[in-house]
């Protein structure tokens, strides 16, 4: 097919997708939504369980991973599995979500079966508030009924959509009502990359007496000696009198003195040095620093504290380590 063929097509989806999204927005349950955030937030003392069949099941099985990983204990059931002894994994404090698109997905009929068996709390998202999940349901979070995008119309697409929309704002708003912070997700993030970007530079620096550092009246002996003593960082800081960061000495600074034809044994460090060191402070994202890193394309930055004075150094290899690169 060609470009001509294929773009009317496109924006045709595109626009379907568009009108869905508005819909939901435009009629948004927002009664069931504030009590479904409230229940859970506050009155919710066991855990979430999520079903559904099909691609509602994934949409439920996403829902309960991102929820989990956001600070709200969820767990995915396959209703299915559950008439074959998975139901054992709902316990009476706890909460059931189930996940249909049409709401009358009957496998999941012994899951609901078993919600009002047993007083548990079961919510519904769903387009049909009168199906069997939704009449069954304590609380309905409904999304629009539209016909799917596919060419059929059989293939789950715009529904599809609006399930992932509502179980995405879900999230959100009981992050947001949870107070969830990045160091609670890093804690249960601890690998990868979205752990390692949100750590702080105070957790990855280099500190004490692994700090090169030098006085601004250093002579270049004593400037070379601190450096090949601590040659992992291939340079140093320089400070004044008080303790202040003042600029920076690597390596490539040596390299181009000399091609320069620049005598530096002659010079004290503070008529050779850089005058504009980057730096970060220690409560700063890693990933901040690598940014700054990438940016000013050097290998390492000064960790300083609100007087400019170095209390750390952190590197691109620091930085590589853990992760983030």
């Amino acid at each position: 097919m060609t470009d001509t063929e294929l773009m009317p097509l496109v924006l045709d989806v595109l626009r379907q997708e568009s009108y869905a999204i508005d819909c939901l927005k435009n009629n948004f349950p927002v009664d069931a939504f504030v009590k479904v955030v409230n229940y859970i937030t506050h009155e919710l003392t066991g855990k979430i369980v999520i079903t559904g069949l099909g691609k509602s099941g994934d949409v439920a099985k996403r829902l309960a991973t991102t929820l989990t990983s956001t600070g709200t204990r969820s767990v995915y059931l396959h209703c299915t599995e559950a008439s074959h002894g998975d139901m054992g994994i709902i316990c009476d404090d706890d909460l059931v979500i189930g996940v249909s698109n049409s709401g009358e997905t009957k496998e999941m009929s012994d899951v609901i079966d078993y919600t009002r068996r047993f007083g548990i709390k079961l919510f519904a998202i769903t387009a049909n508030p009168n199906s069997m999940l939704g009449k069954h349901a304590d609380l309905n979070l409904t999304i629009p009924d539209l016909p799917e995008a596919c060419l059929i119309g059989k293939a789950p697409t715009i529904s599809i959509i609006l399930l992932t929309t509502m179980a995405n704002l879900l999230v959100v708003a009981l992050e947001k009502a949870k107070g969830f912070t990045s160091e609670m997700y890093k804690n249960w993030h601890p690998h990868g990359k979205l752990g390692a970007s949100l750590l702080k530079v105070s957790e990855l620096m280099h500190v004490g007496a692994e700090l090169p550092i030098v006085s601004d009246t250093a002579s270049m002996a004593e400037v070379i000696d601190v450096m090949s003593r601590k040659i992992r960082f291939g340079c140093v800081g320089v400070v004044d009198a008080d303790g202040r960061l003042v600029g920076v000495f690597t390596d490539g600074d040596i390299r181009r003195r000399l091609v320069e034809g620049v005598n530096l044994m002659q010079h004290k460090i503070s008529e050779v040095m850089g005058k504009s060191p980057k730096t970060v402070s220690d409560d700063s994202l890693a990933s901040s620093a690598l940014l700054k890193i990438n940016e000013a394309k050097i290998q390492v930055l000064f960790v300083v504290d609100a007087d400019n004075r170095p209390v750390g150094i952190i590197g691109f290899h620091d930085l590589l380590k853990a992760g983030l690169v």
